[in-house]
């Protein structure tokens, strides 16, 4: 800890770390300063001066966010002058903006709108002028509406400095000014990775949402729903349903299903474990016969994989070919369980529920169409969109009994559980290539080096006496710092790495652009949870499941060959970053609008 300095806010003292802001030294002492373009994830601004205190001594009001504590400050967070600022200033951000609230897909979960309520704004004493900028509806998996714009940058921060993709920036000036992608989403670096709406403090930036398209499919007697979770949505959930923060909801996300009509339960973590064989099949062939080819970076993140195709394609032949997860589920089911239950595959209606805004572009990128012959999942909707389904159809999901998913493609291992941190596909892939590699059973299938909130996590790990090096990169922006060190090592005839894991977004999938909204703390605790419910699973690696044993003896056959190779693997093209296809393929295959 550093110099303690005390400083008086509200007539009491308080000791704080030097250096820490009034801010900080406030909610110290239990006084919550109103925020609107602060966030702790993200550098200070103080664009909003929603924040203003008064400083004994200072003729003009202060930003708490930006000012530093000092040593003997008097402080007042609560005077006349302080409230009748707050409110002007938000009277001032609230005459720019829509005040149709009902229409507004964060209606209940603005902090624009909580920020009104709490400082009392009833009336506007300015008069009304809305943003011109037109609404960005261009792309499959974002929405931007200028004319709800605050203009905090919030967004704009997260997207270059974060995520150092560029792909927005502010247009326009004074009242007028608003968060863009020029000259729309579709024709930009954008990568969809949605942590510009998770830090969007109104409805501004929003994903594209497909909950109509699940009630048509669930209302349609002659189509059968079948669904399945990604693993951070088990933890996730439950927040929007007034939870702690990384309570595990599973078997209640089972029994909501079946309650919203579902026919048939799976879960994605079936499908990561299915990604882990082919995947650390993929290594341990690289590592044993053909170390040109090391790197082998891993493929399940979709913004990464479109970060790939258009910032580095010159690492495409280290990229693994195998599908995401839930990919590979939804082609299952549409292959082996439909043959199984003889149901055509033309009547499945696959859901996928996922953290993620990306994966909404995922489903429709089919370079080569689809092995099956049909589309491997139909629909994916976000965490946030199933709260809101579930609101819709009245399911009250804490009290619901716990449920059980549908054999053979809802059972799974821990290793298919831990994908949704970061990390956690490097230790899911850690624990079995070991044994392929050596034919040699894992003593501890804990590799403790990959997890955490570190930007970039390099460690050393033996497998049979040979050191394996592996990188684990989380928010898209670190991953520069571990592809330059790739390049750097080949140019000297070097191998900086063997295996690579990159997630685009900051804590991996349990911070998903799909998430309820909330910092790098929450999904702390989120990650947690995954590995508390891996470490109490019987089973922890995901060759070892005997369903998907079961699956490869009766249906795929060996790893990487004939069936699997041809239903479970994928390709890679570059693509421009400006004015392209969004899927390069021929194929117009995108959901219609509306």
């Amino acid at each position: 800890m550093g110099q303690l300095i005390s400083v008086k806010i509200n007539g009491c003292e308080v000791e704080v770390e030097q250096g820490s802001t009034i801010l900080a030294a406030a909610e110290k002492i239990g006084i919550k300063i109103p925020t609107l373009c602060y966030h702790p994830d993200l550098e200070v601004n103080g664009i909003c001066r929603i924040c203003v205190v008064e400083v004994n001594g200072k003729s003009t009001l202060d930003c708490a966010c930006s000012t530093i504590a000092e040593d003997g400050m008097d402080i007042v967070t609560n005077s006349e002058r302080v409230l009748t600022a707050r409110r002007m200033n938000l009277e001032l951000i609230l005459s720019s903006h829509p005040a149709d609230c009902l229409k507004c897909i964060k209606n209940g979960d603005c902090e624009l709108q909580t920020l009104a309520e709490h400082l009392g704004v009833r009336e506007l004493r300015f008069p009304t002028t809305f943003k011109q900028g037109n609404k960005d509806n261009s792309s499959v998996a974002l929405n931007i509406d200028p004319s709800r714009c605050i203009a905090c940058e919030r967004c704009v921060y997260i997207c270059s400095e974060i995520q150092k993709v560029n792909a927005l920036a502010m247009h326009e000036r004074g009242s007028d000014i608003y968060a863009a992608a020029k000259p729309n989403l579709l024709h930009s670096p954008c990568i969809k990775c949605g942590q510009c709406t998770s830090y969007c403090p109104t409805g501004a930036i929003y994903e594209e949402e497909h909950t109509e398209e699940v009630w048509a499919a669930l209302n349609d007697p002659d189509t059968i729903v079948v669904s399945q979770i990604a693993p951070s949505v088990r933890v996730a959930l439950g927040e929007a349903f007034g939870l702690p923060v990384g309570t595990a909801v599973t078997e209640k996300i089972y029994s909501a299903l079946r309650l919203l009509g579902v026919d048939y339960v799976f879960d994605t973590n079936f499908g990561a474990d299915l990604t882990i064989v082919e995947e650390a099949s993929e290594f341990a062939k690289r590592f044993t016969t053909q170390p040109e080819r090391l790197p082998l970076i891993t493929s399940c993140c979709p913004a990464w994989v479109d970060y790939l195709e258009k910032f580095c394609p010159e690492f495409i032949d280290n990229f693994s070919s195998a599908k995401s997860p839930h990919q590979m589920l939804g082609v299952m089911v549409k292959t082996y369980w439909a043959e199984k239950m003889n149901i055509p595959k033309e009547k499945i209606f696959m859901l996928s529920i996922m953290p993620c805004t990306a994966k909404k572009y995922e489903i429709l990128r089919c370079y080569d169409m689809f092995a099956s012959g049909a589309q491997d999942v139909d629909i994916t909707i976000t965490t946030r969109e199933f709260a809101r389904l579930l609101r819709q159809a009245g399911v009250d999901l804490p009290n619901l009994p716990d449920g059980k998913a549908d054999a053979p493609l809802g059972m799974y291992s821990g290793a298919g559980t831990i994908f949704g941190a970061t990390g956690g596909v490097m230790e899911a892939a850690l624990r079995s290539a070991y044994e392929f590699v050596t034919n040699k059973e894992l003593a501890k299938v804990d590799f403790e080096a990959t997890r955490g909130l570190k930007g970039v996590k390099e460690s050393e790990i033996d497998i049979d006496g040979e050191k394996i090096r592996v990188a684990v990169a989380h928010g898209i922006g670190n991953v520069k710092e571990v592809l330059d060190k790739v390049q750097y090592a080949k140019e000297k005839g070097e191998l900086a790495y063997h295996f690579i894991e990159v997630m685009a977004c900051p804590g991996g999938c349990v911070g998903g652009g799909g998430q309820p909204y909330g910092g790098l703390a929450i999904r702390d605790k989120r990650a947690k949870a995954l590995y508390k419910e891996d470490k109490g699973l019987a089973i922890r690696q995901s060759h070892k499941n005997p369903y998907i044993q079961q699956l490869y003896k009766e249906y795929l056959g060996k790893p990487l060959e004939g069936k699997a190779h041809e239903l479970l693997h994928t390709r890679y093209y570059a693509r421009p970053m400006y004015g392209g296809d969004e899927f390069s393929c021929p194929y117009d295959l995108r959901i219609p609008k509306g």
